[in-house]
Parts: C-alpha cells; sequence; structure tokens
C-alpha cells in the first residue's frame, strides 16, 4: 500500500483507537509509524483550489479548533490570488499554507487528504474527479456539475474511489432550515403540495468581451482548463465569466437558484419532475456583454402532482416575496416561509403560529462570503470524512437538485419544454439531449470522463 492510500485510509479509520493501532501493527507498520501518518489526532491536510469570492466561506472551519484540520495549499492560477489569500488567513491561523499555482501538483501530494473545490463552474465536475482519483475526499461548491453528464460521473467517481463528497448547499447545515423542513415533513402544514423559490438581485450592466492580454500572473491556459480554450478577453477571469456563454458558466440558475431549489425539493420530498416548463430572457441592459436571460420562470411538475415553482430576477431587485432569496412551501392546512435568516409557519387562513431566527449572519444576495451556515456544512463535511457524522448534502442527492438546474438551463437553450423521466432524469426530447454533455478541451477528457 503506499503512503498515499495508506495515510487516507487510516485517517478515516483513526476513530477506531486501538482496532486502529492493531491494524497498523498487521500492515507490517509501528505505533509510531502510525501516530505519523495521522499527524495530531485524525487531523485532515486540506487544499484549497479557486480563491475568489467564497474563500472567506473557509476562514472559520479551517482555523476552528474542533475541526482539527492543517491547511497544506493555497491554489489559485492567478498569483495575486494566492498572495492575497494568504494574507486573509494570516488572521486565522499561525502557520503559513504553501501557495501553489499548478492544481496538478496538489493532486500529487500524497499528504493532502481533501480538497476544496471553490474553481469556476467549468472546474467543478472535472476538478473534483481527479481529486478523488488522486484519493481525496472533495467539497465541491455549487454548483456540482454543468451537464447531466458531469452530474452522473460526480457521483460515479464517489462511489467507485469511496469517497466523501459534499457540495456547498450550505443551507442544509442551517438549524432554522432543518428545523422548518422536519416541521413540513411531520405535517405542520397538512400535505405540502407546492413550494415557490425565488431570487432578486439588482446585477449592473457587463461590459462587452474584448480582446485583451492576459492579465499578469494569470495561467490562462491553466484557469480554462477542462473548457474548451480560447484567446483571452477583458473581465473575464475574475467574476464575469458567469455571464459570458456556457463555456464556463450555468447562468443565474448554477449561481443563486442551486440553493432555493435545493430546499424547495427537500421540502416536498421529491426528485426528479416529469414535465419541465420555462419562460426566460434577457430583460435588462440589453445591448451589453451579457449573454444570458437575467430573468426566468421556470416551472417543475412531480409526481403526485406536485410543483416546484422558481422567479429569478438577477437584475431587478423588487422584493416581490419580502425577502432577497427563500422558498414558500404551501401545504393543506398551511404555509412555511423560510430564507437564510428565518423561517415562519402559517396556519391556512395566514395568521402567524410559529417564527424562529437562526441568529446567523449569512444571508442575502451580496457577493461571496461566508457564515455561519458555511461553517457548520464543511465541519459536517470534516467529520463525515472521520466518520463521526452524516453528510447533510451527500453528492448523490445534491445532484438531484442540480438536474433541476440543468433542465431549465436546456429548456432556455433550445426554447421548448420538455417531459422527464422521473426515474432516471433523461429529458424527452432529442434536442434537449444533445445538451446532456458539453464540448471540452480535447487533450483533457481523458483526465476526468474516463473513470
Amino acid at each position: 500500500m503506499s503512503n498515499k492510500n495508506s495515510r487516507r485510509s487510516f485517517v478515516k479509520k483513526s476513530t477506531l483507537g486501538a482496532m486502529g493501532l492493531a491494524t497498523a501493527s498487521s500492515m507490517g507498520m509501528s505505533a509510531q509509524s502510525y501516530r505519523n501518518i495521522l499527524g495530531a489526532n485524525d487531523r485532515l491536510h486540506v487544499a484549497i483550489a479557486g480563491l475568489g469570492r467564497r474563500l472567506g466561506a473557509f476562514y472559520a472551519p479551517i482555523a476552528h479548533k474542533k475541526s482539527n484540520v492543517r491547511l497544506a495549499y493555497l491554489c489559485d492560477p492567478m498569483q495575486s490570488q494566492m498572495a492575497k489569500a494568504a494574507e486573509k488567513f494570516k488572521e486565522h491561523i499561525n502557520y503559513k499554507p504553501q501557495l501553489e499555482q499548478d492544481i496538478f501538483k496538489v493532486f500529487e501530494d500524497d499528504k493532502v487528504d481533501v480538497l476544496i473545490n471553490a474553481t469556476p463552474d467549468h472546474w467543478h465536475a472535472p476538478g473534483s474527479i481527479m481529486a478523488m482519483k488522486a484519493g481525496m475526499h472533495v467539497y465541491v461548491e455549487k454548483p456540482s456539475s454543468c451537464t447531466m453528464e458531469e452530474n452522473e460521473l460526480l457521483v460515479e467517481a464517489a462511489k467507485k474511489y469511496n469517497k466523501v463528497v459534499q457540495m456547498g448547499n450550505q443551507q442544509r447545515s442551517s438549524a432554522h432550515t432543518q428545523q422548518a423542513i422536519e416541521k413540513i415533513h411531520n405535517g405542520a402544514i397538512g400535505k405540502a403540495y407546492k413550494a415557490l423559490a425565488f431570487y432578486s438581485n439588482g446585477r449592473g450592466v457587463v461590459p462587452h468581451q474584448k480582446k485583451a492580454p492576459i492579465p499578469e500572473g494569470l495561467d490562462w491556459n491553466l484557469w480554462q482548463g477542462p473548457a474548451v480554450h480560447r484567446e483571452y478577453t477583458s473581465e473575464t477571469w475574475d467574476y464575469n465569466w458567469h455571464w459570458y456563454g456556457w463555456n464556463y458558466g450555468t447562468a443565474e440558475m448554477g449561481n443563486n437558484a442551486t440553493h432555493e431549489l435545493d430546499v424547495a425539493r427537500w421540502a416536498l420530498d421529491v426528485h426528479f419532475p416529469q414535465l419541465v416548463e420555462v419562460e426566460a430572457d434577457k430583460r435588462h441592459f440589453v445591448d451589453d456583454g451579457w449573454e444570458m436571460y437575467d430573468t426566468m420562470m421556470a416551472r417543475y411538475t412531480f409526481p403526485d402532482n406536485k410543483i416546484i415553482e422558481w422567479d429569478g430576477k438577477s437584475r431587478n431587485a423588487f422584493n416581490t416575496y419580502g425577502s432577497g432569496r427563500g422558498v414558500i412551501v404551501y401545504g393543506t392546512e398551511g404555509t412555511v416561509f423560510v430564507n437564510r435568516g428565518h423561517f415562519k409557519l402559517f396556519d391556512r387562513k395566514g395568521q402567524l403560529v410559529e417564527e424562529v431566527r437562526s441568529g446567523g449572519q449569512e444571508g442575502g444576495v451580496a457577493l461571496g462570503g461566508g457564515g455561519d451556515m458555511s461553517t457548520l456544512h464543511v465541519m459536517n463535511f470534516f467529520d463525515a470524512i472521520r466518520g463521526k457524522g452524516t453528510l447533510t448534502a451527500p453528492i448523490d442527492d445534491a445532484n438531484i437538485s442540480m438536474a433541476m438546474v440543468h433542465f431549465a438551463n436546456v429548456s432556455y437553450r433550445i426554447k421548448q419544454n420538455f417531459e422527464v423521466d422521473d426515474k432516471k432524469g433523461t429529458m424527452f426530447n432529442r434536442e434537449a439531449m444533445q445538451h446532456w454533455t458539453k464540448p471540452y478541451e480535447e487533450s483533457w477528457k481523458s483526465k476526468f470522463l474516463s473513470l
């Protein structure tokens, strides 16, 4: 057994104590060697890839004593991102992680147990699969995939390599949301039959792409990675890749609807829909560089005539429902409103029955960040690796919610509604199925498409 595999195996088994020592002995390793492999107790060595706006979500869980992790690497194809991240982490840890621009050197390091994958969307599934192949557990930010094919490959890889994989849909670890869902499932509003998920933001003008010199310190080829490679255009690498076509991004559905649709599906206890209906268009700043819809209404019909609706307004911040984002769940005997800060339970006549606030600091529609839910979510992931907890967002379930993102995006792209196999998730539409996968840079395919 290689040092890489033995160490990662022992981390998982470390909670077995004396049994672990016996296992080490049976493999010809001394107790001292075993302890050296484990580090301090069951310490996990973590690498973060992608040091942009989500970096703040990882300060607290990595620094928390209970996490018992060591930040081994900060990795980003932009050198300035690494320098900024290192400065930020100085406020939280008393040691220096290694800065590494090339993610493949991180994959080669036998000491790394965990990859936190906070890269741009087009790297999420491919990078996570490559990390699992290298022996790492993965926390992958939303959206965990860009296509249904990536959805399936990610789940298959987690099973094949026996790795813990959690998606960054952090509201699954929110105590007040868990309480609200439990009440719904226990019949507090009767039979839940419909959920309305929504998001409103006031995003502004997006510049048109123009050919430009590659920014100093950016490895543009590495940033593009598995996506089809092209010349650099201004405004791309930092954030606006979200809106510059489908090569890198997944539009607002992948960027934000992922969260609320996941809560809606959780509340109704449904899986794949049977019918997808979408109306979407670019409604604002119609002559700017934004290439996708910025406004979408979507409707998903599930077995037992359960319904999820999505109302997404990327560039109109009117709070239609009294909050920038959230989910309203309708039942035969009442209604629940839940967002990142609180939930309210109403009876059938609309009278408030109960309200619970989280007291946390994570919510709203501001870019990036972190907060209580993210901290709990990442720490839940660390616990699950050690066998001390159950994942709140295991990838096989999270990717069912991701399918809803993909269905809506596909419907928008082909300008058609379609039916879905509610068991397999396949779309009963030839044009839709042409988007089951996506184009990749040819030289990268073997790195992740073959498990």
